[in-house]
């Protein structure tokens, strides 16, 4: 990367369906100044889309065969991720880094490596981790007398937020739609084990699933909270509920 870059990477993770999207989206209904700064960065997914998704916005849906032969070029950074093949092109968010600010919304993993990169050492980040427990719930949670498995809970109030997401989408639900659910309700806990990495961690109670995002418009709840504090960040600002996590708040990093 070299020197003449004019803007920063954003960068909000965070485990599947934890409500990334639906933040991004309402940024621009309450904020769509900040959300017209930010360049997308979209990666390759060798998954199908979900109604309501776009190819070349949401993703650049490919086969896995497509997604997997681009190892073989330099430009690109492919990955395993939930059991999809997902795909970063390097050039692409440079190019995006020399208009302006680009924008990463999505999992842990692609957030990782945009985070410790050698191509990207010298570029400015804010790196936002959207959790669905808070800090002093964690805390809470893992005290000794509290008998808890904090593991087991994080991947069942994402295993429900998952299934009601689902369920809205397709209604009835196949087998794989079922172990499509799982693998990323077990992967939760794992991933939130990556969220000390981040500048800030923002709680979230209000999932994908949730109606607090777009059923009145403008989101409410927690929804509402989540986005706002999003948007202070993007200016610079330090919300009241954006949280700093010690890297050993869940134990030893993955």
């Amino acid at each position: 990367m070299g020197q003449g870059h004019q803007g920063r990477l954003v960068i909000l993770t965070g485990p599947s369906c934890v409500g990334k999207g639906p933040l991004h989206k309402a940024l621009d209904r309450l904020e769509p100044d900040l959300h017209a700064r930010l360049r997308p960065v979209v990666l390759y997914n060798s998954r199908q889309a979900r109604p309501g998704e776009r190819e070349g916005v949401d993703y650049y849906f490919r086969s896995r065969e497509e997604v997997a032969a681009l190892r073989n070029r330099d430009r690109y950074v492919v990955m395993e991720v939930r059991g999809d093949l997902q795909a970063l092109d390097l050039e692409e968010l440079e190019g995006h880094l020399e208009e302006g600010d680009a924008f990463f919304e999505g999992n842990p993993y692609i957030a990782k490596l945009l985070l410790t990169h050698r191509r990207l050492t010298d570029v400015e980040r804010l790196s936002v981790f959207l959790s669905p427990l808070s800090r002093v719930e964690v805390e809470f949670l893992s005290e000794r007398d509290r008998h808890v498995q904090l593991g087991e809970l994080v991947a069942n109030v994402m295993r429900r937020k998952l299934l009601r997401r689902t369920r809205r989408y397709k209604g009835e639900l196949s087998l794989p739609d079922l172990e499509d659910i799982e693998r990323r309700a077990t992967t939760a806990y794992t991933e939130l084990q990556e969220a000390w990495r981040c500048d800030l961690v923002i709680p979230n109670h209000d999932g994908e699933d949730s109606e607090n995002w777009d059923a009145f418009y403008y989101p409410i709840g927690d929804a509402r909270r989540a986005v706002t504090a999003f948007a202070a960040l993007l200016r610079g600002q330090r919300p009241e509920n954006a949280e700093v996590w010690p890297h050993d708040l869940l134990g030893p990093p993955a």
